[in-house]
Formats: structure tokens, C-alpha cells, sequence
């Protein structure tokens, strides 16, 4: 594995860099501030990266995209991630590839508007009573004729809101497993405004101020069976096939946020003075520095090596599972470590560490929780040996 870039990488990743310092710095505060992401301003952001090419970078060429291999995706992402969430998920949209399951009618209403920032998508999986456990899910389908009918709440739902449909997975029926009773699932698609489904705002969150979460409600939503997304009670192939690579994303950006506040604590060590010296040179602050650069050089190794294995079409659950873990704790401890260094300064809005502080919070619970990633990587330490 070579884990020097490529020019082609060096110029996404300047380019991906430049936009994300010169189109969506700017706007932080006033998101951080409001807690809302204007519409004007999505559309705004969203047509200079249209132009710049990194709108839709994580689709394939022959639909639109940019057709970029794991670790150049990955790489973007990392730049991307540097800025408030809100911004660089919605202004800078990467649909869910999930979209690529759907027949070739199903891409003609959703997968290529969603590429071309003509409609935005949003995934629905979580409940109020099933998140990590999701074979808990309690909203339900029920096959009536040629239709299914929809019932139920699903929760947590991002960027709903904004969404023109979501992609929405029910328990369809039950079947028998080596480990007992398990709920078949099937993924539709439904479009907002369909009879007998609401979005209602969902709840205010500490982290990732201007990117909102949604309830979804279902009461007898009656939709075709060509709405279904795959094949049905298959809905868990489906996201198992095309939603690989989310934890890798997320180890990705949270690499950016941790290498963001880490420049902003090298830098402040460099230049303020205490005692009659700057504060660099007191062990107590440059070991942090050590530590910190040291847990995210381990952290983005671990994620490209992930990375490359996804192309190389050897990776393995407990590899992204490694990478979603190690990235998000270190970012959690850069994001402290910085904000101790710079003292009070570093818990006032005039600096992004309080923000990135905060963003860190939700990273080890979304995708998986860090206990969910833990399991996964023991799992596959202990059951060879029969435990």
C-alpha cells in the first residue's frame, strides 16, 4: 500500500480544501448562531459546487458522479469535514449510494435529480425503541393488493425536513434464525406529501447545529409495490451491500475536525507566552501535542488501510469498524486536549474547538455506536475459538 497521493489526489484534495476555507468558513457562525442552514444559502453553496465539480463526488461516472475510488472519496471527505456539518452535508451533497440499488425507473425519479441538486434524499432506519438493535424495529408493512400499507414512527431521521423523499425501511414479517425470531425488513422509497406520511421537527441537538433530525410518521401510508427498494424482506442485503463505506465517511470527516482543532492548538502553543516563554515549551503542553498528533497519525492509518482494502475488495466488517472507532475517540480527545491548552479562549465562539467539541459528541453514538464497533471487532477475535 502506497500512502503517498496521487497528483489526482493532491489536486482534489486542494480543491476540496480551498472550497471548503473560501465557501463554507464564511458561513460557520452564522449557522453555529442560528441553529439554521437558510435556504437561499444552501442553493447558493450548492451551485458554485456544482461548478467546482464536488457536488455528488461519491457517485460513480456512468450516473454523474466523480467515480472516485475509496481513498480519494475518503480524502475529500476528510477536507470536507473540517467545516460545520450542516454545511458541507447539505450545500455539498453526497446522495446515499444506496440510490444505486434502485431499478433503472426508480434512478430516473431519484437517484439522478439527487445527483443533478434537484431533490435530496434522507435514509430512515431509527426508532424511538430501535437504535442499535434495529432487527427491533416495531413500523411495520403489510402487503394489501398490489400495495403495501406503512405504520409507525421512525426517528433521528437527518435533514429531513429538506428531504423531497425518504428512504424508508419496515419490518415486513419474521423468520426463524440459529439465534431465534428475527424481523424480516424491506427499504421503500417514499416521497413526501404521500397520504397518511408527516415529518414533524424532531429534536434540538448539541452537536451539529443547522443540520437537523426529524420524526417520520406513518399512519396506513399506502404505496405501491413498485416503491420497494430491492427485493422484499431483503432490506438488510441492500444496506448491508450499499451502505458500507457510511463508517469509513464518518472516520473520514471526524479525521478533519481532529486535524483542524490540532492545528489551531499547535498554533496557539507556538505563540502565546506564560511565565516569560511560550507555552510550547512546557512539557505539559507539547506532550499533549505529541499525543495528539501521534492518536491521529494511528487514526488516519487505520482508516486508509481500511480504505485501500474496500477497493481491494478485502475488507472486512471489523476493519471499518476499527477505523469508525479509533477516528471518532481520538477526535473526542484532540477536540478536549485542544480546548485545554488554549484554556478559557478555547470555550469561546471566536474559535471552532468549542464547536468541534461538541460535533464530537454524537460521532461515537450515529453509525454504530463505539460499543456496537467493539462488539463487531471481539466478535471476530473470539469466534474462531468457539466463544
Amino acid at each position: 500500500m502506497d500512502f503517498g497521493l496521487t497528483e489526482e489526489q493532491r489536486m482534489i484534495v486542494d480543491t476540496t480544501r480551498a472550497f471548503v476555507e473560501n465557501e463554507l468558513y464564511p458561513h460557520e457562525a452564522e449557522v453555529e448562531r442560528t441553529g439554521e442552514l437558510r435556504m437561499e444559502l444552501i442553493k447558493e453553496i450548492q451551485a458554485k459546487a456544482i461548478e467546482a465539480g464536488l457536488y455528488a463526488a461519491n457517485m460513480p461516472e456512468e450516473v454523474g458522479g466523480a467515480g472516485l475510488d475509496t481513498q480519494t472519496w475518503l480524502l475529500y471527505e476528510k477536507e470536507l469535514g473540517k467545516a460545520n456539518y450542516a454545511l458541507h452535508w447539505t450545500c455539498v451533497a453526497r446522495p446515499s449510494n444506496i440510490l444505486l440499488a434502485g431499478t433503472d425507473e426508480q434512478k430516473e425519479r431519484y437517484l439522478f435529480p439527487c445527483i443533478r441538486g434537484e431533490k435530496w434524499d434522507c435514509l430512515a432506519m431509527t426508532e424511538p425503541g430501535a437504535g442499535s438493535d434495529l432487527r427491533g424495529m416495531k413500523a411495520s408493512a403489510r402487503e394489501d393488493g398490489d400495495d403495501f400499507v406503512l405504520n409507525g414512527t421512525k426517528h433521528f431521521i437527518s435533514h429531513a425536513d429538506i428531504a423531497d423523499f425518504a428512504i424508508t425501511f419496515m419490518a415486513t414479517g419474521e423468520e426463524q434464525t440459529p439465534r431465534g425470531v428475527k424481523k424480516k425488513i424491506t427499504a421503500f422509497f417514499v416521497d413526501k406529501g404521500t397520504k397518511g406520511f408527516t415529518v414533524r421537527e424532531g429534536y434540538r441537538n448539541v452537536s451539529h447545529r443547522g443540520y437537523t433530525n426529524a420524526v417520520l410518521e406513518f399512519d396506513d401510508c399506502r404505496l405501491p409495490k413498485s416503491a420497494v427498494l430491492g427485493e422484499v424482506h431483503k432490506g438488510f442485503e441492500v444496506a448491508n451491500t450499499w451502505l458500507g463505506a457510511t463508517r469509513l465517511q464518518v472516520a473520514a470527516t471526524c479525521l478533519g475536525r481532529a486535524e483542524r482543532a490540532l492545528g489551531h492548538a499547535v498554533a496557539y502553543a507556538a505563540e502565546r507566552e506564560q511565565f516569560g516563554q511560550k507555552i510550547g515549551k512546557f512539557q505539559g503542553i507539547s506532550f499533549k501535542l505529541a499525543d495528539m498528533a501521534t492518536e491521529l497519525k494511528a487514526a488516519e492509518l487505520l482508516t486508509r488501510e481500511a480504505a485501500w482494502k474496500f477497493d481491494e475488495g478485502t475488507v472486512t466488517e471489523t476493519d471499518m469498524s476499527m477505523a469508525k472507532l479509533k477516528a471518532t475517540e481520538t477526535l473526542a480527545f484532540i477536540a478536549d486536549e485542544a480546548i485545554q491548552i488554549h484554556g478559557g479562549m478555547g470555550l469561546m465562539d471566536e474559535l471552532p474547538l468549542e464547536r468541534i467539541w461538541r460535533d464530537a459528541r454524537v460521532e461515537r453514538i450515529w453509525e454504530g455506536t463505539s460499543e456496537i464497533q467493539r462488539h463487531i471487532i471481539s466478535r471476530e477475535l473470539l469466534r474462531p475459538l468457539g466463544a
